[in-house]
């Protein structure tokens, strides 16, 4: 069982029948008051971002999860469809789920999917991935005090902010949680 000190960010746990996930906390102690825990958590079963505040006495049961293996094969208006790398079945996780991952993965990647009793439940991204730059166009240097950035375009059609020496064809290293970019490779 987890108390609410056990809910850092990344933390996974069942609640009211549905599986949450830890996205922020802050612990808080008031003078005559009981330790609470404020946090935003995922529900995701359904993707919703919710905020609670958990009281010092309350107890929250670790959730199970399984990671497998899986290949991202494509994505429609309904979500994105991938294949069990082992068994060869094929589900869909609808976009709800996963649109903070859509940016970062393309087709054919091989990605860890989270399983909650035999249910696909979301993507489990690296921290950092790295992309080819699709569309970058020539940055002119200015009368600028800071360093100069410009707007480039991934292979997934993500748009982030880079410095005017990257170029069409350059591979990227982007971080997967906040979407920026981090360095050339």
């Amino acid at each position: 069982m987890y108390q609410i000190t056990d809910l850092k960010p990344g933390v996974t746990f069942e609640m009211d029948k549905d599986v949450y996930q830890v996205i922020y906390s802050e612990h808080s102690k008031q003078a005559r008051g009981g330790a609470i825990m404020r946090t935003k958590i995922k529900n995701l079963m359904t993707g919703a971002i919710i905020d609670k505040t958990f009281k010092g006495s309350e107890k929250m049961e670790p959730a199970r999860l399984l990671k497998k293996d899986c290949q991202y094969l494509y994505k429609d208006e309904v979500g994105l469809y991938f294949m069990d790398s082992e068994t060869y079945d094929q589900f869909t996780l609808n976009l709800e789920q996963v649109k903070d991952a859509i940016p970062f993965i393309k087709e054919g990647n091989q990605v860890q999917i989270i399983f909650y009793e035999k249910m696909p439940l979301s993507i489990d991204l690296p921290p950092k991935v790295n992309l080819k730059v699709a569309e970058a166009h020539e940055g002119i240097k200015g009368n600028s005090a800071s360093a100069s950035t410009k707007p480039i375009r991934l292979e997934t059609g993500h748009v982030l902010q880079a410095p005017l020496f990257i170029k069409q064809g350059d591979t990227v290293r982007v971080n997967t949680t906040t979407g920026e970019y981090v360095e050339r490779i």
